[in-house]
């Protein structure tokens, strides 16, 4: 789902503009005003409600705001995602369209501000009064509407600048002109959606060498929380000596521990198209500290595959291994290997089952050769990138 909010003052060309964008998008059209009329006209309880504080000379509330706008995007369900036409306009509406938006677990992809001088923001609006015969449109109104943008909408600009998706277009122009800036930006921030893939299988499904392969030919940085513990381990760190009891016993180390490593990995690849989780998480609770850490960077989990390895195939592949120099302490020990696979088998399914619930699960058949497991996860990958990546822009460009 792909979320675009239109910005800028009055007289600046929003409407025209969303019209354009969202059929170029097949984007859902939110604009608070319209959406107030129509719910006025249709008689609805939101729309008596609106229209009772309206008539006494009132401002519509946030809550009542709120209600439209999530009875707009949940009827809405065959399109892109969204366009926000003047909303949000205070830094408080800024936090509701957050939490609006994480709901559907979704985010706002780019913040679009068109910028045009005041003297011709001024000249438009006239105009538009002559043209449209608006009397409310006077010179006092419209200088009225400018102060009040300035003073109310400038800091929700600093709230989108913060967070690395606010674009300034040039709004001076014909109307193509001005879409095809809109239309740059757009496909720019498309190209910055991290895409992130969570790759799960048994002890013994061939999740590290899979995952490698597949991070470098996507150019994804990858991440297995058990490499890096090991090597805390053999530098010595202080997280390392912590780590190596649970590590020669199978068992999942403490999850402050993962945080720290990702947060790490994610702070070292600021410039990263994505990430590449192996074997993370495998709890339910670290499901949602994986959420949190990539809802802080406005991006979430992509995709999510799961090897499908029979259980007598995994310890046979255990057993292959230990005779290797790739050999682990734990692929020794035949108890710590069931209790592993146990473990996956338990804890992990939790994980899947709410992935699934988000409709990005995808099971990869994990038995054959390496090439043959390689190919299948590479169509799947392919297909899950389209998905994720509002269909990778083949659809767009």
């Amino acid at each position: 789902m792909y979320n675009i909010a239109l910005f800028g003052p009055p007289g600046a060309g929003k409407g025209t503009q969303s019209r354009k964008l969202i059929e170029k998008y097949n984007l859902a059209y939110i604009s608070t005003g319209d959406i107030l009329r129509e719910e006025i006209a249709e008689g609805s309880d939101l729309g008596k409600k609106a229209k009772s504080v309206i008539e006494k000379g009132g401002l519509v509330s946030d809550e009542i705001i709120v209600q439209i706008i999530e009875k707009k995007i949940e009827t809405n369900t065959e399109v892109n995602g969204f366009l926000f036409d003047g909303f949000p306009r205070t830094v408080v509406q800024a936090y509701i369209l957050e939490g609006l938006l994480l709901k559907m677990n979704t985010s706002l992809n780019c913040m679009v501000s068109l910028e045009v001088p005041q003297d011709i923001l001024r000249e438009r609006m006239l105009e538009r009064a002559k043209k449209e015969n608006r009397v409310d449109d006077t010179t006092e109104v419209i200088e009225n509407r400018l102060q009040e943008y300035k003073n109310k909408t400038i800091p929700v600009a600093d709230f989108y600048k913060d967070k690395g998706i606010y674009y300034a277009v040039d709004g001076v122009g014909n109307v193509d002109e001005i879409f095809e800036r809109i239309t740059n930006v757009v496909e720019q921030s498309l190209t910055k959606t991290w895409l992130n893939v969570v790759l799960y299988g048994p002890p013994g499904s061939g999740k590290g060498t899979q995952g490698k392969l597949l991070a470098d030919k996507y150019n994804l940085v990858y991440i297995s929380t058990g490499s890096l513990l090991r090597r805390e381990i053999k530098e010595g760190t202080e997280m390392g000596l912590a780590s190596k009891e649970y590590m020669e016993k199978g068992d999942i180390v403490p999850d402050e521990f993962a945080i720290k490593l990702i947060e790490k990995q994610i702070q070292l690849h600021p410039d990263a198209n994505g990430f590449f989780f192996k074997g993370f998480p495998r709890t339910i609770v670290q499901a949602y500290i994986l959420d949190g850490l990539l809802r802080k960077l406005n991006s979430s989990v992509s995709c999510v595959f799961n090897l499908d390895v029979p259980t007598l195939e995994s310890m046979k592949r255990l057993n292959k291994r230990s005779k290797t120099p790739n050999r682990r302490n734990y692929d020794m020990d035949t108890e710590i290997i069931i209790r592993r696979l146990e473990s996956f088998q338990s804890r992990t399914k939790q994980v899947l089952d709410y992935y699934h619930k988000k409709n990005n699960v995808y099971h990869i058949d994990g038995d054959g050769t390496e090439e043959d497991v390689m190919k299948k996860l590479t169509e799947k990958l392919e297909l899950a990138f389209r998905n994720a990546r509002y269909l990778d822009l083949y659809f767009i460009l």
